[in-house]
């Protein structure tokens, strides 16, 4: 089928090896309005010890979407976000320098016979398992300072941590557990068989982690974003970048927000046209801040609508979380509370807006205060508000959420509705929450 011909439902199982820009291959064509579904396989981990990736995840190859045109956003409804995977390891990371050269995210290198990007084979379990197929050495760039491995129960949103014997088991029939899709070319990171506080039990909520639109430059995709792209920076291989200046050109689709769930809309710039949506890196749930710099990387599937927006000045990603997880502070507000807050305005003399809606505006640094910074000039822009207004309406009605350390922020306020509806942002904000 032509990648051209437009779809009103289609579905995407093939992959990039660890690239996001204009020169991947499309998937397809989804009609606006029209519904993706994707397979897509677990990020982190498994590309992070397959040494023939250029990037640290294993996202979809982009999607055009019908109409898009460079100047517009695409709104992304998420439908649903099913987990497929049985059970999966993760943890901190420790480097093996001698596997990488600048970034051990990007240019590997066997350490013994120099091959870069080179092939693999797996030959048994442990993290000695994934071995260059010209000479055999461990070829990997990454080990565990602290890994565990944890186990699901879909039916009642559950995992728990293995012991040695339980982690070993799983590592035996790694890709089955993991459900690697056919297509997906990682190892699976139950190869490494960690085994870190056993019985451990976590609630388990699954979202997006790497969602968004395709940049206008050839970049890995975990480096999509304002702190992972520092790596960028000086660095002397395929993708490196010169200045902070050049990381502009991000698209910010590695957000590892937990609220990018189903249910939420993702507002996303159009900066090649046809927009290029990918999906990875799903997880089994996270807390704030993505604290270990991993987390529980997973298979699985997601359904998602999509719309163009045209004619939006968006820098980078905005959020529609469900309403459930916004703060109690930025939350719409109830029939009660307008009424209390337009009778303390009689009493005052003031015309109070009751008419307001929740925007969570993303920001990426190579700090928080950075991202928060960051946040704050996108949002500057999007609803043509100085900064001190915008710090102000965050303080009074939102503030700053922590995605992920070093630096991704969700900065969330409510927004009159007509500067929403001068930022051409406002009829899929009252849709998002039936206002």
């Amino acid at each position: 089928m032509s990648q051209q011909e437009v779809q009103q439902e289609l579905h995407v199982d093939q992959y990039t090896l660890g690239l996001v820009g204009p020169d991947q291959e499309w998937a397809g064509t989804v009609a606006d309005g029209g519904t993706v579904t994707t397979y897509t396989p677990p990020g982190c981990w498994g590309p992070m010890v397959t040494p023939s990736f250029r990037g640290g995840h294993e996202v979809t190859r982009p999607i055009r979407v019908e109409g898009a045109e460079v100047g517009d956003a695409v709104a992304i409804h998420i439908r649903d976000v099913e987990v497929t995977s049985m059970a999966t390891s993760t943890g901190s990371m420790a480097e093996r320098d001698e596997a990488f050269g600048d970034d051990p995210f990007v240019d590997h290198r066997c350490p013994e016979c120099g091959t870069t990007w080179p092939d693999s084979v797996v030959e048994g379990t442990g993290e000695d398992a994934i071995r260059c197929a010209e000479c055999g050495a461990n070829a990997s760039s990454f080990g565990f300072e602290y890994g565990y491995t944890v186990a699901f129960d879909h039916e009642n949103a559950v995992g728990v941590t293995l012991d040695k014997e339980g982690a070993h088991e799983l590592a035996t029939d790694a890709e089955r557990v993991m459900d690697i899709p056919e297509n997906a070319r990682q190892h699976p990171i139950l190869l490494y068989e960690p085994d870190g506080m056993p019985g451990t039990l976590g609630r388990l909520r699954p979202f997006i982690g790497n969602i968004g639109t395709t940049p206008p430059v050839t970049m890995p995709d975990s480096h999509n974003a304002g702190d992972f792209g520092q790596n960028l920076i000086g660095a002397d291989h395929d993708y490196g970048v010169e200045t902070e200046a050049d990381l502009e050109l991000r698209t910010d689709g590695h957000m590892d927000v937990p609220e990018v769930r189903a249910g939420a809309t993702l507002i996303c710039p159009v900066v090649v046209d046809g927009g290029g949506v990918y999906v990875g890196d799903l997880h089994a749930n996270q807390g704030d801040g993505e604290l270990s710099l991993h987390t529980t990387d997973v298979s699985g599937t997601v359904t998602m609508d999509v719309e163009v927006i045209e004619d939006v000045d968006l820098d980078g990603p905005v959020l529609l979380p469900n309403e459930e997880d916004l703060p109690f502070i930025s939350a719409p507000y109830s029939d009660e509370e307008a009424a209390a807050g337009s009778a303390l305005g009689d009493e005052h003399g003031v015309d109070v807006d009751t008419d307001a809606a929740p925007l969570q505006v993303i920001g990426s640094g190579a700090t928080v205060n950075d991202a928060t910074q960051n946040a704050f000039d996108r949002a500057g822009t999007l609803l043509d508000m100085s900064e001190g207004e915008v710090r102000g309406r965050c303080t009074f009605t939102g503030g700053v959420q922590i995605g992920r350390l070093p630096g991704v922020v969700q900065l969330d306020m409510l927004v009159p509705t007509d500067a929403l509806a001068d930022s051409g942002l406002d009829d899929v904000t009252r849709e998002q929450y039936g206002l």
